[in-house]
């Protein structure tokens, strides 16, 4: 027996989506146009007419005007060169580059195939290097346009860090700590020990001793022997948030000052230092509003971290914490760096600031950063 089917009209009356809903829509979207970007292919890159990025205003939660215009991305990582060029390296929107302190921004992707930013290491006068979420490591000349792929003897494509001494890099990837080989045009693995974990942080003590901080695992050294391999070691360091009483292992970020003092950021148990050079460990969270550091900036005697809700400077002399967030209309900081100048730079989850005045007061230089998406018709 055939059934009937109820034909149901088209509705005439209006649909007007709500704004808000709109723009939640138009930013998931574009987040999904943007992660496909990495399996086009080689051939295309964020320059090309498909992933065009253009100078537009910054979206921000009071920049009503702007928000059917376009959005700032993610800053994952900022470095600042000797002669004060900003490189910001984005979450999925590649990188961009300014030379009049953030005034204005250029996007810089030609031959990079994953737009997905997570460090950036610059060799003054030579190069700066990119660390992916997929695609390993880029090299750009300082002069130059055009990226090139140094992924060769990479055992994972998830670059987490990078450390530049001497002009040697040394990268932190999920299987361990790599360091790079110009003359043989790859990297080569730094010590064994560390094969399936997770550095995102690395530094160096003064007498050449290596340090990684690591996701799950704590923090290592590296012990070098002239009749056996390098090997990292456990330091056996126990990091306890003095609030929880628990311990943490999960570590984030991690600075050595010129004092030799070392300084560990956690995903979520504060900050810890050691002024003994890493013997012992106290916490500096106490008072710190919150404990997810994202980055760490030694200052002198003081220290300012980055945190999932502002910026906080360490007054040693004072022994607490200063707020440092006036200016800020994004107070969920993913990374921070300060130029040899004193400027410093921060990147949020939707653009970046700088501080003139040490922290007191924040600029927005966003302007640039982002992408334009103009919707047509009437949800305009």
């Amino acid at each position: 027996m055939q059934q009937k089917v109820k034909r149901i009209s088209p509705v005439h009356q209006s649909t007007r989506m709500p704004r808000p809903l709109w723009n939640c829509l138009v930013g998931t979207v574009a987040s999904f146009w943007l992660m496909g970007f990495s399996g086009i292919g080689e051939s295309h890159s964020l320059t090309s007419p498909l992933f065009s990025v253009s100078n537009i205003p910054s979206l921000h939660p009071d920049d009503s005007q702007n928000t059917q215009k376009g959005f700032s991305p993610s800053i994952q990582t900022l470095v600042v060169t000797p002669d004060g060029v900003v490189y910001a390296g984005s979450f999925g929107m590649g990188l961009f580059r300014s030379q009049d302190k953030g005034k204005s921004w250029e996007p810089l992707n030609r031959g990079l195939t994953d737009p997905f930013l997570l460090c950036l290491a610059v060799i003054p006068g030579k190069h700066i290097y990119a660390g992916t979420m997929r695609g390993g490591i880029y090299r750009l000349e300082l002069k130059g346009t055009t990226w090139e792929s140094i992924g060769t003897g990479l055992h994972e494509s998830e670059v987490k860090s990078f450390l530049v001494h001497q002009d040697v890099v040394y990268a932190g990837t999920g299987t361990g700590v790599y360091r790079w080989v110009e003359a043989e045009k790859q990297w080569v693995t730094v010590g064994a020990g560390l094969d399936r974990i997770l550095v995102p942080g690395l530094a160096i003590m003064d007498d050449g001793k290596l340090l990684a901080a690591t996701s799950g695992k704590g923090l290592f050294h590296l012990e070098t022997q002239q009749s056996s391999p390098s090997t990292w070691v456990d330091s056996q360091s126990i990091f306890v948030d003095p609030r929880e009483r628990l311990p943490h292992r999960y570590l984030r970020v991690i600075a050595v000052n010129e004092a030799q003092h070392i300084f560990l950021g956690t995903q979520d148990g504060g900050i810890f230092t050691s002024t003994d050079r890493g013997h012992s460990w106290s916490s500096l969270s106490r008072n710190l509003p919150n404990d997810s550091i994202r980055s760490i900036v030694p200052d002198q005697k003081d220290v300012i971290v980055a945190t999932g809700n502002g910026i906080f400077r360490w007054k040693n002399d004072q022994q607490k914490w200063m707020d440092m967030n006036t200016g800020l209309t994004n107070l969920a900081i993913q990374s921070l760096t300060i130029s040899n100048a004193g400027e410093l730079y921060a990147g949020t989850s939707s653009g970046a600031f700088r501080s003139q005045d040490g922290g007191a007061h924040w600029t927005n230089i966003s302007q640039g950063l982002g992408i334009q998406l103009v919707p047509k018709g009437p949800y305009e």
